[in-house]
């Protein structure tokens, strides 16, 4: 073989071996493990923050300026095993916890989606529903 059509297929096995390496590369997972707060609320006065921590999140409402939280969720957190979004999972009420809390959520189960540096699900109360967007604290 000359050296041109040695130096071309070296050059396509690169080009090959770099393609498919990135195709299935899926990077450094995400880590949800944190403290949030919701970014879309209509008061400064009223939100909700929720923490992620050991593959558990707890969600709390937040009123009077900070003073008072009360739980709204508890459940699973499924680790992300690929750093790509969007990140959906189903979280699994810790009914334990929950039914034991005036504003304690009811359902079952919540789907939670992280995309672009937001969590968010969907919340409702009172037969509206909302979808609430938290972002890590700084």
């Amino acid at each position: 073989m000359n050296i041109k059509k040695l130096s071309i297929l070296s050059i396509c096995i690169v080009m090959v071996i770099t393609m498919f390496t990135g195709c299935t590369s899926t990077g450094v997972p995400l880590d949800l493990s944190s403290e949030w707060k919701q970014s879309n609320s209509n008061s400064e006065d009223y939100y909700q923050v929720a923490t992620i921590k050991d593959n558990i999140i707890e969600i709390y409402h937040v009123s009077d300026k900070g003073e008072t939280k009360s739980l709204y969720w508890v459940g699973s957190v499924i680790a992300p095993k690929t750093s790509e979004e969007p990140y959906v999972w189903e979280s699994k009420n810790d009914h334990s916890r929950t039914d034991k809390s005036l504003l304690g959520s009811l359902d079952d189960t919540k789907t939670m989606t992280y995309e672009n540096g937001i969590l968010s699900y969907k919340f409702s109360i009172v037969g509206t529903t909302t979808t609430v967007k938290l972002e890590i604290q700084k």
